[in-house]
């Protein structure tokens, strides 16, 4: 499924948010059942939401790689947005 997820990423991190969403219960476990936090996190910082429910233990939470990921997630995030700034002048 990693795999699958991996390729989806490539395409983009909102696709493969939703495939993980509907085909995994990663993102039940990682956002304990919640709908709303992962709906933002899927329309506002996608690529955070995909690394925190990709990285997440139900034993120990993000921790280690995970909690590097998770700050890749947020630099991705930062730099899709100060991209598309930068490209619109």
């Amino acid at each position: 499924m990693c795999c699958i997820v991996a390729l989806m990423a490539l395409i983009g991190p909102r696709v493969a948010f939703v495939f993980t969403w509907l085909f995994t219960d990663q993102v039940d476990l990682a956002f304990d059942g919640d709908f709303w936090v992962p709906l933002l996190g899927l329309v506002l910082l996608p690529w955070t939401a995909l690394m925190y429910a990709l990285c997440y233990s139900p034993t120990e939470g993000i921790s280690g790689f995970g909690i590097f990921l998770v700050a890749f997630g947020v630099l991705a995030d930062f730099a899709s947005y100060a991209g598309g700034r930068f490209s619109r002048r």
